[in-house]
């Protein structure tokens, strides 16, 4: 009989904040070079890509130091 291989949670989240930071980080990317009026009257429009690149960098922390491996 083999021997379950658990995933822990951690790896799961980091793997949705990877996804959720790829995706607010292309909407801005996006945003960045098509601009809609009302982002022109901000002060700091393009915290999205600081924001996406931020969870991107957390998300990968989490999902390499949760990496499953065998035992």
């Amino acid at each position: 009989m083999e021997s379950e291989r658990q995933v822990p949670i951690w790896w799961f989240i980091g793997l949705l904040l990877v996804v959720y930071g790829v995706l607010i980080f292309g909407g801005s990317v996006y945003g960045y070079y098509h601009p809609s009026p009302q982002l022109a009257r901000l002060p700091y429009p393009h915290a999205g890509i600081w924001w996406g690149l931020l969870l991107i960098v957390i998300g990968a922390i989490f999902t390499i130091r949760s990496w499953p491996r065998k035992r």
